[in-house]
């Protein structure tokens, strides 16, 4: 009796199972809840971030498709107007062409044996019966041809008349450029009489520095050919530059600088050229005027035998900040000559005065305060410096360091 109870007692539990998960699953066949479900129900995470995941996922890689799409659309884009192109290049025009390979054979070809490669000149001219002076208004030039292709130039203008080849205007040089805007204007006195016999010289110029000034065209226009009863603005083209320019007495190379602190303007006379053979023993005179009365001056020692002396030699004036506008400064270059006395060969005047280059290297004097600025200059002659200047007898200013 006993085992028998056993017996059906170990049957019961044979023939029921323990539990739920306890149940194995016949050979042969997969569980029920699938590969993904059980990952999922192993990630110790709640719903709502697996979503979050889940949808920032699927954001990120849609977005690296369409940038994928896009960037594919725009190679496709470019790639279709340079064939074109590679198929249209016959249509461009000889011109562009040719100028692109070698600029220069364009423009001999276009103006070969003409002035148009030399530029244009637009002028303004006006003559005042009453005061017998013509006015000479500088608007602009274009076109102008630089010393090689791509290169640009420093142009400034010289304007004379050949019945007074001592007295020049020159013009502010403008920096980098081809097409300079001028919007200036000279007079001269000529009396009608003299008219018909004048003619107007402009020569157009590169400033250089460090190096004589390269001249970039010139125009020579008789007065007795122009109808000058009326105010006059035209174009004119621009001839080869030649030697019918005034001749030249020599040119003086310096450096200034100025400390608006402490009021020390310091001047470096380094060299000149260009100076006459027959002059002997050359040297240079530096001189300050305030208010248009000599105030202070100084001179280098002489050089002998030379038509291109080397000075090297620096002069120190105390000029305080509020008169440096009242400040002329004058360099002139003495020599002895076949008199056997000694007198001024050239002279340069900077200041506010001034005009052309000179002018300009005053303007960079004190715009670039504390540092020196070189450049060269052109002598020009000392009566016509005196007039503009129209010095008064010399008077001492009792000035602190003078």
């Amino acid at each position: 009796m006993g085992g028998a109870s056993l017996a059906s007692q170990q049957g019961g539990k044979m023939g029921r199972p323990t539990g739920p998960y306890r149940t194995p699953a016949p050979v042969g066949t997969t569980a029920e809840p699938g590969l993904i479900p059980d990952l999922i129900a192993r990630i110790p995470w709640p719903r709502w971030a697996l979503i979050t995941v889940a949808a920032a996922a699927s954001v990120l890689i849609v977005s690296c498709l369409l940038c994928v799409l896009c960037c594919c659309c725009r190679r496709h884009r470019r790639k279709k107007p340079r064939d074109k192109v590679a198929v249209g290049l016959g249509s461009a025009r000889s011109s562009t062409t040719t100028h692109l390979v070698q600029p220069e054979v364009g423009n001999v070809e276009s103006n070969s044996g003409g002035p148009q490669q030399w530029g244009r000149l637009q002028l303004s001219l006006q003559y005042d019966s009453g005061s017998q002076q013509i006015r000479v208004g500088l608007k602009q030039a274009v076109d102008l041809r630089a010393r090689s292709p791509g290169d640009t130039a420093d142009p400034y203008a010289c304007v004379s008349l050949s019945t007074q080849p001592g007295h020049r205007y020159e013009t502010k040089a403008h920096r980098g450029t081809l097409n300079p805007v001028f919007d200036e204007t000279c007079c001269f006195r000529v009396p009608p009489a003299e008219l018909p016999q004048t003619t107007l010289q402009v020569w157009l110029l590169d400033s250089r520095c460090f190096s004589q000034h390269e001249p970039l065209g010139e125009l020579s226009l008789p007065l007795g050919t122009i109808d000058l009863r009326h105010v006059l603005e035209l174009w004119h083209q621009l001839g080869p530059p030649g030697t019918t320019e005034a001749e030249q007495t020599g040119e003086l190379c310096f450096s200034l600088q100025y400390v608006p602190g402490s009021g020390r303007l310091t001047v470096v006379v380094l060299e000149a050229r260009g100076l006459s053979p027959g002059l002997a023993e050359p040297y240079v005179k530096v001189q300050l005027t305030l208010n248009q009365r000599k105030w202070k001056r100084r001179k280098t020692s002489a050089r002998k035998s030379t038509t291109a002396p080397y000075f090297n030699q620096a002069f120190t004036f105390l000029v305080p900040f509020s008169q440096i506008q009242s400040v002329d400064l004058v360099l002139a270059v003495w020599a002895r000559g076949p008199r056997l006395r000694t007198e001024p060969v050239g002279k340069v005047v900077l200041g506010t005065r001034a005009s052309g280059q000179p002018l300009q290297h005053w303007a960079d004097m004190l715009a670039h305060a504390r540092r020196p600025v070189t450049q060269w200059h052109r002598l020009r002659p000392p009566r016509e410096v005196d007039q503009a200047l129209a010095l008064q007898p010399r008077l001492r200013l009792p000035l602190p360091g003078s």
